[in-house]
């Protein structure tokens, strides 16, 4: 299904490309951040990155700082592919490659960690090869974070890089346990990934959900998200976690119906997974990726005009050249129900919408948009 809203992609992921990823990354003994495993696993998936067309990747080593699941302080290891583009706005994938066994000692096997999380280190890599093949206006990152399962401690190094050394990021997708479709309690939806996000004064997460569901939405025939307005998980984390605290658009993509008991246990094995529906979870993210890479600046001083009557009349600032969208939706409903492309105006009125009963936004072509005040 094509839209006039989201940007078209050179292909589609492969379930087979899926597959080949997590069956190579479940055969090592373990991934566990404080074995000895860890960076051969970063390094053979950077060998995997490497070779794609103006494709920068780093294996990045950090600190696993004493705590938690961990002893004292240690090096570890993970992977940083950057696809420069038009501009130094960025948009960041990642999944984290490090695999837990609770049953087990750290250094010691079996930790397949097929789904929790190769598949979204999979993800990660697909986008990062069909995405690889085209011009992007932002520039793209792709990360295979460590230290997850022992805090966030991979993300949260990354995240504070980001900080000193000032990235401008428009969003972070986190893909964590994305690659089964079922639980062991007869559970099944292979048509929807759930997206979590928290709503903050110090960045627009909630809004980088709302507009990933409608481009989702958009694209996919049968295919949709589910928004979920937490940070994450009840009592749970997750990568995305370390960049919204520190000011940045962060979401998680996790599937719909979790089994716990495969969980950081050796049955997370790749006979349990759903290829055909980490390929529709891939796609999900290709299409807001792909889109967002080629969104311009975000409007500044949208505003609603405070007057009496059945239209409701948006301004904002504008960017000459710049094309913008706007957005409305009732006060109850959690997604955008209608969208009108404006061109390159500077004021646009919503005829028979009353500004009482709806909320506004405006945002740039492809882009997050601004809500409305």
């Amino acid at each position: 299904m094509n839209s006039k809203f989201v940007v078209a992609t050179p292909e589609l992921p492969d379930a087979k490309h899926l597959k080949n990823t997590v069956e190579k990354l479940a055969s090592y003994p373990t991934r566990n951040s404080l074995s000895a495993h860890i960076k051969p696993a970063c390094e053979w998936l950077a060998d995997q990155l490497r070779p794609l067309p103006r494709m920068q990747v780093e294996v990045m080593e950090y600190t696993l700082p004493r705590g938690r699941r961990v002893p004292e302080d240690m090096p570890s290891y993970q992977v940083v592919a950057t696809l420069p583009g038009k501009t130094d706005r960025r948009i960041i994938i990642g999944g984290h490659i490090d695999s837990l066994n609770l049953e087990v000692k750290p250094e010691e096997g079996p930790a397949p960690g097929a789904n929790d999380d190769a598949s979204g280190v999979a993800v990660v890599a697909e986008l990062a090869r069909i995405l690889s093949a085209t011009e992007h206006e932002q520039t793209l990152v792709f990360v295979a974070f460590s230290g997850e399962e022992q805090g966030l401690l991979g993300s949260t190094a990354l995240a504070k890089r980001a900080t000193d050394e000032n990235w401008k990021i428009d969003a972070v997708l986190n893909n964590d346990t994305v690659g089964s479709s079922r639980n062991l309690a007869g559970q099944k939806d292979n048509k929807r990934i759930r997206i979590f996000s928290e709503e903050s004064e110090n960045h627009q997460s909630r809004e980088l959900a709302r507009i990933a569901e409608f481009f989702i939405r958009q694209t996919m025939q049968d295919f949709r998200a589910k928004l979920v307005f937490r940070r994450d998980r009840f009592g749970r984390g997750g990568d995305h976690t370390p960049f919204a605290n520190a000011g940045f658009n962060a979401v998680r993509f996790i599937e719909v119906h979790e089994e716990y008991t495969h969980q950081h246990t050796p049955h997370d094995l790749v006979e349990h997974m759903d290829f055909e529906y980490l390929a529709q979870v891939a796609q999900a993210n290709l299409t807001v990726m792909a889109t967002l890479a080629q969104a311009g600046p975000q409007p500044k001083n949208v505003r609603m005009q405070r007057a009496d009557h059945h239209a409701t009349r948006l301004t904002w600032d504008v960017i000459p050249g710049q094309k913008y969208v706007v957005y409305h939706r009732e006060t109850t409903s959690p997604i955008w129900e209608k969208a009108v492309p404006v061109g390159e105006a500077k004021t646009h009125t919503v005829d028979l919408v009353n500004v009482d009963d709806h909320i506004f936004a405006v945002g740039a072509e492809y882009g997050i948009p601004v809500e409305a005040i």
